[in-house]
């Protein structure tokens, strides 16, 4: 699943904010206090003693209802004004009393236990209808374990009206089975093999939560990951349940003439009344969250790729038909992927088609369900007017993330959900491959690295912080980490390419159609490579963010450079004490001319390791940092160097060294590891971004110092260097960076030194900065390549930097690229630089872009994003008011990203010492909850780190938080993240 569960923090990069280099020159678009959504897991500490109230808690449906309020005096006067939703969100009820549940259930990792029962095959028939939906599941059942016991066949179920249950053609009495709000359960199934019916009756129409089977603008759809497949059927809702499916759709041929699930489609046909058939069949083992369906009126874009092997496989992408001219890049991305995997990976599609279809309402980016994988609109539809670089990048990763799905995720799924991580954190790394190989590799390091900082790290830190792999969770959904990628990558880094190849194989080999751990896939590295990685499995179930602290000394006499390492991983809600990690640490030598210097030998823990092979020098080697305290010497090293460590980013750790500040002005101008140059070009950001926020708050005049102005001038003016690393390397660190670093986080201070640096910046390299935005202009048609995009990258950032200014001629400037731009990248852009001063230039702008492009959704989209991040102070009026826009909708989770999540993302607002941001959030998350609580979930974490700022911001985000747990009607989503945040 692509970008997995889209958080408030990342809402706005489907906006093309990000890739194009330029937000983070002008605006606080960084998301300190948010924890990551993107690929597994969540803490082991069990919150059952937390909080009185639990005991007051009862399940109605699938909410949690309290019969006596438990509130404090600080939230109870905010409940009775909290907005409210008349959206449907429950079906009628179910023909069974559904007794009281008195708390959220957690789950734990070491309670797992193999299914009792085996489903071989699954037979699927859908009764489309406008009112309610018939589903007719026919199971053939064995048991888990030959000759056991017969135990009790317990099946997931959430929404469902029961009609009937028949086990081997005999209808089950009502003694024979119970149902509650979660179980279906038989009491004493047959011994052996034996055929399960069940007849439910489910109301798409009305599931706003876009789990299970819903609508979507008029189209059936489904999401069923992580468990969404209970909300179709009783059924064994696992991921270690696997089976071959068939599916027979039926449905109005007027109405949804387009009938799709996965696999081959068998037979096809038309019926009584008006209504016509599709059989499909999937010949691959598959668990209950990759199944798919979809029925509903689009057109598809057609093209066609042979495989290695001479496969002909037919490639299709389904939308509404006037969005087929806008599919040609996604199509473009999909053939690309197809032919990465085979020739960086040797694998080859398995069917002979495959399906994408485009839906505008979707939780997460995108479903990797097999042969039909669901997109949300911003991840497949391009048109150079209406899409970014950065929707174009986005769009080429996410298609090929859920194309190489097909085998790390497919093929070889998760025993558990617990071990998410195995699919998500290894297709997150390859399509970050992939993405790398077709574009630029330094930069696309640069960004998946700031993502994880400003996204992951906080929460790491905070009450929600979770090893990749959990040891518990209440709803899996909440528990997603971009770290899992890192984790596989250090495999990489150890091994090499082609060991990393070679363990593939092997995973796939041992393990191709099984439902498999973590261990299993170290197992296949480790054997594959005839090697150990001491303590590496700590990554897995240790959380936090490990700090790496690092000394050097040199010994002329002896010619010797040593590295003294020592690590510490932080206490952790569950986890007080940690074990030392299993650190990679790809390190490089400069000498004082900037070149690497040839590393021969190494010496560490009573052993001499040579380093030079083949009589070929080495100049970059990776040290296995294993304890918590450790030195390495390198011999033969005739003048002090200057250290590169950690380069590419080979561990995922926070650094701290002795490196003076001109020694990362050294590295700046000459590091041959581009990614440790820009690195030396933040560290020097933060540290003065850090300094200057102790003299704001002391009152001191802030005075920008000259050697980081050269530094920035020389990059600009450095013709060998890429374009877009230049912008990357011109554009400071984040405001939540930077409150990240300190004690007690200052958004008012944080915000008042960014502006400062900026329009310093802007005021002395002025010169330099309108010449990059001059020679970078073009009058070309747009084109998606590399060259291209860091053009615009770069000319982007600089216009963004002038524009602070608010000076007369530049504001003529951006509104003459603003007005002559000829595609969307340079539009928005010169739209974000005009929209960053309050006035007439700014309104006028935004009134203009939204008369051009109001029929477009995914460009309003952008336009809520912009507001919605907007430092202009007040800007809660103006986001509040958006919420009654005629063009947004609180059902459509893009939307909902794009304005509410879009304003979390603004420190300077969401923190207002007010709380008026906190109020804001707290009010539309209720609302959100009875529609979507999976949204809801992702927006209510903003608050999870509220204990970082100073007293009176933590009071009035408390009081927001204790009013949300203290609410009726509250989803187990909401509440785990909400009860968790508040707990000490």
């Amino acid at each position: 699943m692509a970008r997995r569960l889209i958080s408030p923090a990342a809402a706005c990069r489907g906006c093309g904010f990000a890739n194009a280099g330029f937000l983070g020159a002008v605006s606080s678009f960084h998301y300190q206090s948010l924890p990551s959504c993107s690929t597994s897991s969540k803490r082991g500490s069990s919150v059952k003693n937390c909080f009185s109230f639990r005991a007051h808690l009862r399940k109605e449906g699938s909410r949690w209802i309290r019969s006596e309020p438990f509130l404090s005096a600080n939230s109870a006067k905010f409940v009775g004004k909290r907005t409210s939703c008349s959206v449907a969100t429950e079906p009628p009820p179910a023909a069974t009393e559904k007794p009281e549940m008195d708390a959220p259930k957690e789950i734990f990792l070491k309670d797992y236990r193999k299914p009792d029962y085996l489903f071989d095959k699954v037979d699927l028939q859908f009764q489309l209808g406008e009112e309610k939906t018939i589903v007719t599941t026919k199971i053939v059942v064995s048991p888990g374990v030959e000759g056991s016991i017969s135990a009790p066949l317990v099946l997931h179920g959430c929404d469902l009206k029961l009609l009937s249950i028949k086990v081997n053609g005999t209808e089950l009495k009502g003694e024979e089975y119970t149902v509650d709000s979660r179980h279906l359960t038989v009491s004493t199934p047959p011994a052996g093999v034996f055929n399960l019916e069940i007849v439910t009756e489910i109301y798409p129409q009305l599931n706003t939560s876009l789990e299970g089977l819903y609508k979507s603008t008029g189209n059936f759809c489904t999401q069923c990951e992580a468990e969404g497949f209970r909300k179709i059927t009783y059924f064994q809702d696992r991921p270690d349940v696997m089976a071959k499916y068939t599916c027979r759709i039926e449905a109005d041929k007027t109405l949804y003439p387009v009938l799709l699930s996965n696999g081959n489609l068998i037979e096809q046909g038309d019926l009584e009344d008006g209504k016509h058939f599709a059989l499909w069949e999937d010949p691959f083992k598959k668990p209950s969250y990759l199944f798919a369906l979809v029925a509903g009126q689009l057109g598809c874009r057609e093209d066609s790729f042979v495989t290695c092997s001479g496969r002909n496989v037919t490639l299709r992408i389904w939308t509404p038909a006037q969005d087929l001219p806008k599919t040609a890049h996604a199509m473009y991305s999909l053939k690309a992927a197809m032919q990465w995997d085979e020739e960086v990976f040797g694998l080859e599609y398995d069917l002979d088609l495959f399906n994408i279809v485009v839906v505008p309402d979707f939780n997460m980016g995108a479903m990797e369900n097999k042969s039909l994988n669901i997109f949300q609109s911003r991840l497949v539809l391009a048109s150079p007017e209406t899409a970014t670089d950065g929707d174009y990048a986005a769009i080429l990763g996410v298609v090929g993330h859920e194309y190489f799905h097909n085998w790390t995720g497919n093929r070889v799924t998760c025993r558990d959900w617990f071990q998410l991580t195995l699919k998500e954190g290894l297709t997150v790394f390859r399509d970050q491959e992939f993405s790398s190989d077709l574009g630029c590799r330094t930069v696309k390091r640069i960004a998946d690295v700031s993502k994880l900082r400003i996204y992951q790290f906080p929460q790491d830190a905070g009450p929600m912080a979770h090893p990749i792999r959990p040891h518990s969770y209440i709803k899996m959904d909440n528990f997603y980490t971009v770290t899992g990628a890192e984790v596989v990558r250090m495999y990489k880094t150890m091994f090499g390419a082609s060991g990393f190849r070679k363990g593939m194989d092997l995973y796939f080999q041992r393990h191709d159609g099984q439902a498999v751990t973590c261990e299993d896939f170290y197992a296949a590295m480790c054997d594959a490579n005839n090697a150990q990685l001491p303590h590496f499995l700590q990554w897995y179930s240790q959380a936090g963010t490990p700090t790496v602290k690092v000394s050097s000394s040199y010994d002329p006499s002896s010619q010797t450079f040593s590295l003294k390492f020592s690590q510490e991983v932080p206490p952790t809600p569950g986890q007080p004490v940690k074990e030392p990690m299993f650190i990679p640490v790809a390190v490089g030598l400069v000498d004082s001319t900037g070149k690497d210097m040839p590393l021969t030998s190494v010496y560490s823990d009573g052993t001499l390791q040579t380093l030079a092979s083949d009589d070929k020098p080495v100049f970059t080697t990776v040290l296995q940092f294993k304890k918590k305290e450790e030195e390495f010497i390198f011999e033969n090293i005739p003048e002090k160097p200057v250290p590169s460590l950690l380069r590419g980013y080979s561990a995922p750790v926070r650094l701290d060294s002795d490196l003076s500040e001109s020694d990362l002005f050294f590295l700046l101008a000459n590091d041959s590891d581009e990614f440790n140059r820009w690195e030396a070009g933040q560290v020097l950001a933060r540290k003065l971004m850090l300094s200057l926020v102790a003299d704001f708050q002391q009152q001191k005049t802030l005075v920008l110092n000259p050697k980081f102005v050269d530094g920035l001038r020389s990059i600009l003016r450095n013709t060998s260097l890429d374009k877009e690393f230049i912008a990357k390397a011109i554009t400071l660190p984040g405001q939540g960076e930077i409150m990240d670093m300190m004690a007690v986080a200052d958004p008012d201070a944080v915000h008042a030194v960014r502006n400062f640096i900026k329009k310093e910046l802007a005021l002395q390299l002025k010169d330099d900065l309108l010449a990059a935005v001059a020679s970078n202009r073009s009058s070309e048609a747009y084109m998606f390549n590399h060259n291209s995009m860091a053009r615009r990258a770069l000319k982007n950032t600089c216009l963004a930097y002038l524009a602070s200014l608010n000076e007369p001629d530049v504001t003529e400037l951006a509104l003459h690229e603003y007005k002559t731009a000829t595609n969307m990248t340079e539009q928005f852009a010169a739209l974000l630089a005009l929209s960053q001063n309050p006035g007439k230039v700014r309104d006028d702008a935004l009134l203009d872009f939204y008369n051009q492009w109001q029929n477009d959704y995914l460009v309003v989209s952008k336009w809520f994003a912009l507001q919605a991040t907007s430092d202009i102070p007040g800007n809660v009026v103006n986001v509040q008011k958006l919420l009654s826009h005629p063009a947004f909708d609180m059902r459509n989770p893009n939307k909902v990203y794009s304005l509410i999540g879009g304003f979390c993302g603004s420190p300077v607002n969401f923190h207002a010492k007010d709380g008026s941001g906190y109020k804001f959030l707290g009010e539309v998350v209720l609302q959100l909850d009875k529609i979507n609580p999976q949204v809801a979930s992702r927006m209510v974490s903003a608050f999870s780190r509220w204990r970082r700022y100073d007293e009176n911001r933590q009071a009035l985000a408390k009081a927001q938080l204790e009013m949300i747990v203290s609410a009726n009607g509250l989803s187990e989503n909401v509440y785990e993240i909400a009860s968790k945040s508040l707990a000490d």
